[in-house]
């Protein structure tokens, strides 16, 4: 097959596997290989890929470097069989058709080079012509008759008996090894067998985490994702047992009408009975028991993926609180609630510590310092961690306010991985002179004012918005994640004269290096006050420069259109929009500008300049808004100036909450005390819902109502449902 042939081949499963057609994949493929990023190509290629978005991208990515290994595992496949003068015409066309690694491997299996096995034995002790005697249907009508010519003292078979058995062993082997019946087998036991947790250990299950698998069985077609997690982690821990439950007889009766013969004799049929019993039980059954779960396992690892890149991708975008003084608190209990007011621009202006919770409970001490932060600052919120002591400090900055009659708000912030930040080579370097806590106010009241900023210094693992996280391939997850950080961080731009080495460093094209030297030149020579300065930069080459300029913003530079999405190389068409329609640079984002912009005629105006339309529609948003931020079309943090305790909930009592989590069976939601809420799947909505991120994101403002509280057991069951 020439090369044009099987790269067309291939285009051709990616199509099929991501539901996009051929042309587009083709522009991407080249796009990619051209050392284009994810993000350049999602933004300013859209004509070439017909607007394609960054996870669609992705996919074709990901799925174009499946098809090559897999192209590559047949090549590698065909070279050995034929090595060994064992490939035929038939053979070589179905390893080419595969469509599946696994297919591939099934193919291969009977030819692959084999640890000492039983049939190897056997072969070795001279029986694999009689073996192929009874394999080649029907040489042998009475096998104990055959074996006796293969009686050997040097081999040690001294008996029928024997002979037989080593025969055996290798029609076993031939039986496993053969590709259609491990499909079939292993098709019928997805389909047909039960997956089932028995208890092994109890005493290692202290706190009952896994009773409901104590006694558990379930179809395998149908097990859900985290209840597949969930007995994998409960067998890594000794308390569960787990074991695949196959269709036996159903199984051995497909293997015997393709086996036995109608005409063979009573010791014939009892000789194939016994080789598939044992091929199945010995060699079949493992295997596919082991396949089985490692598909189950790989297919819930990558929900547990999908759901915790969703999610973060939800909290990663949360509208900022832009211009705000905040007051950052991260309450303790003995050590003091730290506090940290920040300016709008996220820098420390005053650093505290008040005690206002047990063993202390100096609550006037820490009212007074409170006073005193609020006559020498603006501050006009305060954020408060959601960790140890939250609930106890809530109720203090509560009745503080109340107290004092401010006009002032307060919002519980998710402190997930802050205290991993704040103990950081990078928090050092950032904070040297403060301590752990301290730095753990600070990022608590960043957080608040632009999330994204901030939670790109933290390991995505540490954030805490996923399930099973640790039980996942950690190499698969990181790289979804990160790509996750990537697609948030160009998604919303970034600016360079602000922006930490952290943020810079998920900028399309820049590496952690390119970051530092971005940050050392603008140490050493004041703001940027344009993008062309950045080609100065070292390391940031001609590519690389292309790759990132058009998601690195100079809000206040030399050059109008350097704050806005625009990349550089639509400047000049961008100019010639401007003069065709009577304006300037120095009129972006004016009313005037939009009143006339949202009466051009695309179509035309993209040929007179001689650009996609796609292009164009981007600079006409970005010349409306040119410093637009697309997390203002999320919904806003909720602010609280009251409190309540689980003892204060009612069933039926409506609240607002704020979903923390989302999970396989359900999403957290943080409904302002100690303990987030569950609302189960099933109490999402009146229609039936597929999975909970159709229905709810991390960061959305939801209306819930009580379904009932557990006191002792510190549990809330909520619902989106109204009765």
């Amino acid at each position: 097959m020439s090369e044009t042939n099987e790269r067309d081949q291939l285009i051709k499963w990616v199509e099929g596997e991501t539901k996009v057609s051929a042309a587009p994949i083709k522009q991407v493929i080249s796009l990619l290989e051209e050392g284009n990023t994810v993000p350049f190509i999602a933004r300013y290629r859209k004509e070439q890929t017909g607007g394609l978005d960054e996870v669609q991208i992705k996919a074709i990515e990901d799925k174009w470097t499946y098809a090559q290994n897999l192209a590559e595992r047949k090549q590698e496949v065909i070279r050995l069989i034929d090595e060994q003068g064992k490939l035929t015409p038939d053979l070589e066309a179905s390893i080419r058709d595969a469509a599946q690694l696994q297919r591939v491997e099934d193919l291969y299996r009977p030819y692959k080079q084999k640890r000492r096995t039983r049939a190897t034995i056997a072969k070795e002790k001279g029986l694999e012509p009689l073996a192929e005697k009874v394999w080649r249907h029907h040489q042998v009508e009475d096998i104990r008759t055959a074996a006796s010519e293969y009686l050997s003292e040097e081999h040690e078979l001294n008996s029928p008996d024997e002979v037989i058995a080593g025969v055996n062993d290798i029609v076993a082997e031939w039986i496993a090894d053969d590709a259609q019946y491990r499909e079939y087998i292993r098709d019928k036991t997805f389909k047909a067998g039960t997956i089932r947790g028995d208890v092994k250990d109890q005493e290692k299950d202290e706190k009952s985490v896994f009773e409901m698998y104590y006694d558990y069985e379930e179809p395998i077609r149908s097990i859900v994702a985290h209840r597949v997690l969930a007995l994998n982690r409960g067998e890594k821990e000794g308390v569960i047992k787990v074991s695949v439950h196959p269709p036996v007889d159903q199984i051995t009766d497909y293997l015997g009408k393709r086996l036995i013969k109608r005409n063979d004799t009573a010791v014939m049929k009892q000789f194939w009975m016994d080789a598939i019993e044992d091929s199945y039980k010995r060699l079949i059954q493992p295997s596919t028991e082991r396949e089985i779960r490692n598909g189950l396992s790989e297919k819930a690892e990558q929900q547990a993926i999908d759901i915790f890149s969703t999610n973060l991708k939800n909290l990663l975008l949360q509208p900022p609180l832009k211009g705000r003084v905040v007051l950052g608190v991260d309450p303790a209990f003995r050590t003091g609630c730290k506090l940290a007011v920040i300016d709008e621009t996220g820098k420390v202006h005053a650093i505290q510590v008040i005690y206002p919770t047990a063993p202390k409970n100096d609550k006037k001490g820490a009212e007074k310092v409170l006073l005193s932060l609020m006559k020498q600052y603006p501050i006009e919120l305060i954020a408060i961690g959601n960790g140890t002591a939250s609930r106890e400090t809530e109720q203090f900055i509560a009745d503080f306010i109340n107290n004092h009659q401010l006009d002032i708000a307060y919002i519980i912030v998710n402190e997930a991985g802050a205290s991993v930040y704040s103990a950081s080579k990078l928090a050092r370097e950032e904070f040297p002179d403060l301590q752990v806590e301290e730095r753990s106010a600070v990022s608590i009241a960043r957080r608040v004012q632009d999330p994204l900023a901030e939670l790109v210094k933290i390991d995505p693992k540490s954030i805490g918005v996923g399930q099973y996280q640790h039980d996942v391939s950690q190499k698969s997850l990181n790289g979804s994640l990160t790509f996750v950080v990537e697609t948030a961080v160009n998604q919303v731009g970034v600016n360079v004269n602000t922006a930490s080495a952290s943020l810079l460093q998920y900028v399309s094209g820049l590496s952690k290096t390119v970051a530092g030297n971005v940050i050392k030149q603008r140490n050493e020579n004041g703001k940027f006050t344009s993008r062309s300065q950045l080609k100065k930069i070292p390391r940031l080459g001609n590519k690389t420069y292309e790759q990132c300029i058009g998601f690195l913003r100079v809000p206040d530079g030399d050059e109008p259109l350097d704050r806005t999405a625009i990349h550089p190389e639509s400047y000049s068409a961008a100019k010639q929009l401007l003069t065709m329609l009577g304006f300037s640079t120095d009129d972006l984002g004016s009313d005037a500008l939009k009143q006339v912009l949202s009466e051009v005629n695309v179509k035309e105006t993209a040929e007179k300049l001689d650009i996609g339309v796609p292009t164009l529609e981007d600079i006409m948003k970005a010349l409306a808004s040119p410093e637009r931020d697309p997390r203002d079309d999320f919904p806003q943090p909720l602010l609280k100036k009251n409190v309540l305790s689980m003892e204060d909930l009612q069933q039926g009592m409506e609240l607002q909450g704020t979903v923390r989590n989302v999970v396989d069976f359900g999403v957290f939601v943080d409904i302002g005390v100690k303990q987030d809420g569950l609302v189960h799947i099933s109490k999402m909505s009146k229609q039936f819902v597929k999975h909970p991120t159709d229905v709810a994101a991390v960061g959305d403002v939801v209306t819930v109502w009580i379904d009932s509280v557990d006191l002792e057991k510190q549990r809330i069951a909520l619902t989106m449902v109204q009765e």
